[in-house]
């Protein structure tokens, strides 16, 4: 029988329940899928504390990879047997197969394994749109990078060295430093120890920088604005550390006209053929070996109250996928 994670309280990683589940047969516009892989995602963590809404008793999870088992009818395009990768709503990846709205799904190439797919697709297609929807980055720009050690970091840092693109990333430590400069990071600020503003302000002659792509959040937006250059752009684009607090408009003019956005992956790929682009930029990439994509945690689907926490906790580095 099929099995699943599933919670029925916001809380903390321990609300997460290992449970059999009924999965049925797939409706009109519908398929089963067996999934190969899961893939483990900050936001996993927002759904699971109640920073994202979800209705109760919930599914977990955006993301994973796997084959199509059953198809149901009015589904065009995909077939039983197809290789696939998915990452969007509706809740529920946390599952060794689940019945979903084909209109999620990804055709997956042979080329990329499951597991990369599970941790490539939600991390890969917010690259793809940061670098390339988001802010015309062009080759010599110099741009901020918050968590760049992260499983999005490590890939963006591979596509903006692509594109000729100078990153200067923030991490907790040396050791992720490493990490971050070993794909591609032009210079790291490890912030523990570090004044981010005043060390981005040095490393660019005091301009501050074009564009930065923020994560974090709560801990890091102060530090976000005060490192950008006149007309500047924020892309607030997650909030691993906390909501981010009110900005005073005036902030933004005293800044130096400055702008912020917070977008959301949805948003891009919510249109079949923006989606079908971003994904055969990103697989081109990965295929052709000029991206690499780490898998540096790996866990059993039971197990993931010990991977939200280790997710948490800050100890997770690059990637990580739940493997069935």
């Amino acid at each position: 029988m099929a099995k699943a994670i599933r919670y029925y309280a916001f809380g903390p990683p321990d609300v997460l329940r290992w449970e059999a589940v009924n999965v049925g047969a797939p409706g009109p516009g519908e398929v089963r899928v067996r999934h190969e892989a899961v893939g483990l995602n900050f936001a996993d963590t927002y759904f699971r504390s109640g920073l994202y809404p979800a209705e109760l008793p919930s599914g977990m999870g955006v993301e994973a990879a796997g084959v199509i088992e059953a198809v149901g009818a009015d589904v065009r395009g995909f077939a039983e047997g197809d290789r696939v990768t998915y990452t969007g709503s509706p809740l529920g990846a946390y599952s060794t197969e689940r019945v979903m709205p084909a209109e999620s799904l990804i055709k997956l190439p042979e080329g990329i394994a499951f597991e990369t797919a599970a941790a490539m697709t939600m991390r890969g297609l917010t690259a793809a749109y940061l670098l390339n929807r988001i802010y015309p980055v062009k080759r010599g720009d110099t741009v901020l990078l918050h968590a760049a050690a992260g499983g999005v970091g490590l890939i963006f840092l591979q596509w903006a060295r692509l594109l000729g693109v100078n990153v200067i990333g923030t991490v907790s430590s040396e050791e992720k430093a490493v990490v971050a400069r070993a794909h591609g990071c032009a210079e790291t600020i490890v912030y523990t120890r570090e004044d981010v503003p005043k060390r981005v302000r040095e490393l660019t002659g005091g301009a501050g920088v074009p564009v930065v792509y923020d994560s974090v959040g709560e801990k890091t937006h102060r530090w976000s604005l005060d490192s950008l250059g006149r007309r500047g752009l924020l892309v607030c684009f997650g909030t691993s550390s906390g909501r981010i607090p009110p900005i005073d408009a005036m902030d933004l003019v005293t800044k130096g006209s400055l702008f912020v956005t917070r977008p959301a992956l949805a948003d891009y790929i919510a249109d079949r053929s923006e989606r079908a682009a971003l994904a055969g930029e990103l697989f081109d990439h990965v295929e052709s070996g000029r991206i690499e994509i780490e898998i540096n945690q790996r866990y059993a689907l039971e197990d993931a109250t010990a991977a939200h926490r280790d997710l948490e906790s800050g100890r997770s580095v690059g990637s990580s996928v739940f493997c069935l």
